[in-house]
């Protein structure tokens, strides 16, 4: 409590509650200069062991933010939870972030290039894949290919259950759900589910997945926005809470 009042105090307008119940918040960074070039959110969940058993479970959301940018970034932040077991680490994450937004500012990287986006379209055309649609954004196949790139031939498709489209005021969702060991085994999920036209260019592609590793004792598992605010964190939770995997 006393570190998100603290967060709260100091980011003032650039920290977001998403769900205090479900300590979910959400904060936007920047590089810190007059006219931002580069800025990315930060989502967080706090799960009921956090600081001293549990890391938050995060999501970093920027339309730059892809392949190597993201991996490194990832890897810098778990490495900071790992010096800093049992502590709040939040802050030491937010400031890490705003140091690799200030340094691609000063160097010679060109602005990031944020493809604007049609609007929705109301109404479905009957297709077994409906969701919210809109034309297919190129940094979404450039996501996938690097995802898919590294010898995933050899590792079996799983099976894929698909469920029955709901539609909620003109927005339409369907659920895909697949049984996965290995973290390769997710990546041909959704090279698969992007196969359809309609899932690779859905608004929101969210996902999550959780799969406990026997010889570490302990849950490997990831999630994606995909756009849409901590709604691949709150997956995610639910799949703790229910614990699936």
């Amino acid at each position: 409590i006393d570190e998100i009042e603290a967060l709260s105090s100091i980011y003032g307008d650039d920290w977001c509650v998403v769900d205090e119940d479900e300590k979910i918040y959400c904060i936007k960074i920047s590089d810190c200069l007059d006219q931002p070039k580069w800025t990315l959110c930060l989502q967080v969940i706090l799960p009921p062991g956090y600081p001293t058993a549990e890391p938050p479970i995060y999501q970093l959301n920027a339309p730059w933010l892809r392949g190597q940018d993201y991996t490194e970034l990832a890897n810098s932040l778990e490495e900071i939870y790992v010096q800093n077991l049992g502590e709040s680490i939040l802050y030491l994450w937010v400031e890490k972030i705003r140091e690799v937004l200030i340094e691609k500012a000063q160097s010679s990287d060109p602005e990031p290039d944020i493809k604007k986006t049609t609007e929705e379209v109301d109404e479905d055309d009957g297709d077994d894949f409906l969701l919210d649609y809109q034309p297919i954004q190129e940094d979404q196949i450039k996501m996938l290919n690097y995802m898919t790139s590294e010898g995933q031939e050899d590792e079996e498709l799983p099976p894929i259950h698909h469920g029955n489209p709901i539609t909620d005021r003109r927005s339409t969702f369907q659920a895909h759900l697949a049984p996965v060991v290995t973290t390769r085994q997710v990546k041909r999920v959704l090279e698969k589910l992007y196969e359809n036209k309609k899932i690779a260019s859905a608004t929101h592609n969210i996902y999550a997945y959780r799969i406990y590793c026997e010889d570490k004792q302990t849950f490997l598992q990831d999630c994606e926005d995909d756009g849409e605010t901590a709604a691949g964190g709150r997956l995610l939770h639910l799949m703790q809470v229910v614990e699936i995997n």
